[in-house]
């Protein structure tokens, strides 16, 4: 029995008649606004040029979006390369028919891989210090970023956890479990939104609504332990000797922030049908890497003391 019983079944977005705001893109403007500000102040405190941060946010922005995008593709959804190649760049999907979808279908791992890969290329091409450097002090924004793209997940209805009974935090995911087209045809509302209103509030539809499960808000789990991962580096940043050690700060994000992944990996959904008889699912093989890679760093960083002088 729920203690704590929600129906989830949120708007789109913010309609402003001329255009609706997406909330889910509203996350990654917030993730993206609050991680130049945060980049900005490490680098004030560092006593870095601010020029250097508008290639920075570039280099960010266009690696996470196409890392994970990509990512995504390899990682989870192999098959649009063969059946729906357009709709691996483009927020539509062609097959079987033309629809709006949005860029909706983004990997974490697949960020990471290509953020490391763009801090390669920036830390030789604009700021001339050592890689680690510069990715020891990334991670901190990435951290606060990954909140709130955790936050857009669950508004959207995306990555959801698994089914539960007796459990006190279980939500509907209304949206996820009726998709909106059967949802008109259920209540014989055009407007998908209103129809979904219908079913979470008229009790003429109380059976419809029954038969949608309560599941884990894996999002949030996910979501809060990204707090303590950003709260753990701001702390050994600011407070600590520990941002000289290069590659430490790095290393720890990888082991924190994966280690959450893999745990929370736990009581979500399989994201590929096929994947889920798995001993680990296809999120937790990716992390196990990166988690040993992040006690590799640790471990190095006692080795590498950052000094004044630029790469050559």
């Amino acid at each position: 029995m729920q203690a704590l019983k929600l129906l989830w079944n949120p708007t789109d977005g913010i309609d402003l008649g001329f255009f609706k705001i997406q909330f889910y893109s509203l996350m990654f403007v917030v993730a993206f606004s609050l991680g130049w500000y945060i980049i900005k102040k490490i680098y004030n405190k560092e006593q870095e040029s601010e020029k250097n941060l508008d290639s920075l946010f570039i280099y960010m922005v266009l690696a996470i979006l196409i890392g994970a995008r990509v990512g995504h593709v390899l990682f989870y959804q192999s098959e649009l390369v063969f059946q729906d190649p357009l709709s691996i760049i483009l927020p539509f999907r062609f097959v079987p028919e033309i629809e709006y979808t949005g860029f909706r279908g983004l990997a974490s791992h697949g960020a990471a891989i290509a953020v490391i890969v763009a801090m390669y290329f920036y830390s030789k091409k604009v700021i001339k210090k050592p890689m680690l450097w510069i990715l020891d002090r990334v991670v901190i924004p990435v951290a606060s970023g990954a909140i709130f793209v955790r936050i857009g997940n669950f508004i959207n209805s995306e990555i959801i956890g698994k089914e539960v009974t007796d459990f006190p935090l279980g939500v509907q995911f209304l949206k996820e479990s009726i998709g909106a087209r059967q949802a008109t045809i259920i209540t014989k509302i055009k407007d998908p939104n209103k129809a979904y209103d219908a079913i979470a509030n008229d009790p003429v539809f109380a059976e419809t609504l029954a038969s949608v499960p309560f599941r884990h808000p894996a999002q949030l789990y996910e979501s809060f332990g990204y707090v303590f991962v950003f709260l753990t580096l701001l702390y050994f940043y600011w407070k600590t000797d520990k941002s000289k050690q290069l590659g430490f700060l790095f290393g720890l994000f990888l082991v924190l922030l994966w280690t959450v992944r893999f745990f929370v990996e736990f009581v979500k959904e399989a994201q590929v049908d096929n994947r889920g008889d798995w001993l680990l699912n296809t999120g937790q093989w990716l992390s196990i890497p990166f988690v040993l890679c992040g006690v590799y760093f640790m471990v190095q960083s006692y080795k590498k003391t950052y000094n004044s002088d630029p790469l050559s």
